[in-house]
């Protein structure tokens, strides 16, 4: 199953060669012609384009993705999913040692972790 194509959700069609605001923010104001949903204002974000729950959240890979703060965690998530069928990202808070000692658990046990410059070397 593929993730569905989308709209680029973007706010304040008028003045988009600003580019002041990035991030969306719901228009709220009371002549605002894209809270009115006029046809020719840019769509707002909605239910309607939710992905399947089969593949939410997953990695363009077709990983299922973790978030892992020490190599215990990291032998429960293989154990419970299998080592080729997850990806890990290790925390940001965790420091170099634990890292390094979680790439070394995580290469002994075959898992793909992503992000980890920071603990290599």
């Amino acid at each position: 199953m593929q993730k569905k194509e989308k709209p680029r959700f973007i706010n304040l069609a008028r003045y988009w060669h600003l580019g002041s605001v990035k991030s969306w923010r719901k228009p709220r104001g009371i002549d605002n012609k894209q809270r009115l949903r006029l046809k020719s204002r840019p769509k707002l974000p909605g239910k309607g384009y939710k992905n399947p729950d089969e593949i939410r959240g997953i990695h363009p890979s077709g990983l299922k993705p973790f978030i892992v703060h020490n190599s215990k965690e990291l032998e429960e998530l293989v154990e419970k999913h299998g080592a080729g069928n997850i990806l890990i990202y290790i925390a940001g808070g965790v420091g170099r040692r634990k890292r390094k000692e979680i790439l070394e658990r995580g290469k002994a046990l075959g898992v793909r972790i992503v992000g980890s410059v920071a603990g290599e070397g």
